[in-house]
């Protein structure tokens, strides 16, 4: 029946509940991913188009969604059956009345969603809940138009709907808060990992993200490696399923850019959200990467599958490695090798030492630096996950010896190399402290508090860890000393530590 918008006697409202009937607007794969996600969690659900070819397309998806739990044995042949039989397809939007909670999930143009907004407003005489799914528009301001603007939220689901457990609940300046409690306990009812966001550009996910993209395009356009090397050190260090530029080819160089300069720009150009000439130049080409057939990579029948360009083999060293106090992540390395090693306490603390060169996990200055304030050859090693999991390492030397050292260690501990430009912070390791950068001022700004920010981000792009819990198990106050590092030698901004990082780091 029908939901009127109402409070109980405690204040809270009591509308959003599993036996309300859920409407969706818009039948592609997002909207369709939606529906087969509500009508898994046993509502009726009625899904809106324009036109009867959007809607068979749509019901295909929703068939072959439930196809595919059925192979999985994640439901019966009749629970599949009824899971069809559970959503309606319809062209009227009058067909929409009786539902509790509506999801737009139309073109991303404030005027088409808001033009909806009020016929959906008319259809159901004000008794439903409305939600946007957009991740780039202004919550508040869609709900600008609307005569309920409280009865109004984001409801952001990432694609594929079915698959991604993320859903972004973002609340508009006059959202009412009970309701969005109540959406945030509806979606985890869904299954979902629902999280509470502030209406802020990018929301959670796509605002933390950016330094993901952004700085590997940088380190690309300094010249630190080849974008093969590069993605294979984000996937083989850190964990990441995806390099940044792989994962650019699949999106879309068009559309990440245009998120980059859509996020850049709605921050008055906010420094750490800068978007890359190198990424946008491809987008002007063309080059747009899968959908086109060529993009950072070529996908053209017959090309040559990328590949890392790992360091010529070096000879192990028959010296030994003397290891100082306090180098436990390089003690690590060895010891997953069973490499012996002999302590050596006058050496400074957190480095080896092999054939006379000082060898380290960056700290984020760079190894030239280094050798010019202590008169020694530095070689510097890339932030590593985990030393066993790990089958390479990135290595930056201040010179010819200093590097031949580094890959010298490397082939000692059983780990092939790839030569880095020796600049500060290198290139994983910089990235993560830009991403624990972008959530502190998530955290600063109030958009979410830093265990949900990790949760979005490990839920809406498949990260292999928080950024905040990142930051917290490297050590705060580590984390905003290699920032000031890098921000020193670089002389930009743009890396200068967040206020809630230096927060942290003081109360460690």
């Amino acid at each position: 029946g029908r939901c009127a918008w109402r409070k109980s006697g405690t204040g809270k409202s009591d509308m959003l509940n599993e036996t309300i009937i859920v409407g969706v607007c818009g039948a592609g794969a997002m909207g369709a991913g939606i529906a087969q996600v509500a009508a898994q969690a046993g509502h009726k659900v009625v899904v809106l188009d324009q036109n009867d070819e959007a809607l068979e397309r749509g019901r295909a998806v929703v068939a072959k969604g439930a196809e595919a739990l059925l192979k999985r044995g994640k439901i019966s042949e009749d629970e599949a059956k009824a899971l069809n039989a559970r959503v309606e397809w319809t062209t009227d939007v009058a067909a929409l009345g009786d539902c509790g909670l509506i999801i737009e999930a139309i073109i991303e143009r404030a005027d088409a969603k808001q033009g909806l907004f009020a016929k959906l407003e008319e259809a159901t005489g004000g008794r439903a809940v409305l939600a946007t799914n957009t991740s780039s528009l202004s919550v508040t301001s869609l709900a600008a138009s609307l005569k309920r603007p409280k009865a109004f939220m984001g409801l952001h689901f990432f694609n594929p709907a079915p698959v991604m457990k993320l859903v972004e609940v973002v609340c508009g300046m006059e959202t009412d808060q009970a309701l969005a409690d109540e959406a945030l306990k509806l979606m985890e009812g869904w299954g979902k990992v629902a999280v509470k966001a502030r209406d802020v550009p990018g929301f959670i996910v796509n605002r933390v993200a950016r330094p993901y993209y952004g700085e590997g395009w940088r380190a690309f356009e300094e010249g630190a490696a080849d974008p093969a090397s590069l993605d294979f050190l984000y996937r083989d260090l850190a964990g990441f399923r995806m390099g940044p530029f792989e994962l650019g080819d699949l999106i879309g160089h068009d559309i990440n850019t245009a998120a980059a300069k859509s996020v850049y720009d709605s921050y008055f150009g906010r420094t750490r959200f800068v978007p890359s000439l190198a990424q946008g130049q491809l987008a002007a080409a063309g080059m747009l990467g899968r959908k086109t057939g060529k993009g950072v990579y070529d996908y053209s029948e017959g090309a040559s599958a990328p590949a890392p360009a790992f360091a010529d083999g070096v000879d192990k060293p028959s010296a030994t490695v003397r290891l100082s106090s306090g180098a436990e992540a390089l003690k690590a390395l060895l010891a997953a090798a069973g490499v012996p090693y002999a302590e050596d306490k006058a050496l400074p603390a957190g480095y080896a030492e092999l054939d006379g060169v000082l060898i380290g996990f960056t700290c984020g200055r760079t190894a030239s630096d280094l050798r010019a304030e202590f008169g020694k050859r530095f070689a510097l090693i890339d932030w590593v996950r985990d030393a066993k999991s790990a089958s390479a390492l990135g290595l930056a030397g201040c010179c010819n010896g200093a590097r031949k050292a580094g890959l010298a260690f490397a082939a000692l501990c059983g780990k092939k190399a790839i030569i880095l430009k020796d600049r500060p912070g290198l290139v994983v390791f910089r990235t993560l402290l830009q991403l624990a950068n972008c959530a502190g001022d998530a955290v600063r700004d109030l958009v979410a508090d830093a265990e949900s920010i990790d949760r979005a981000m490990i839920n809406g792009v498949n990260y292999p860890f928080g950024p905040m819990a990142w930051a917290k198990e490297f050590g705060f106050a580590r984390v905003v000393a290699a920032l000031d590092a890098i921000a020193d030698e670089t002389g930009e901004a743009l890396y200068r530590p967040s206020e809630a990082l230096r927060a942290l780091a003081r109360n460690e």
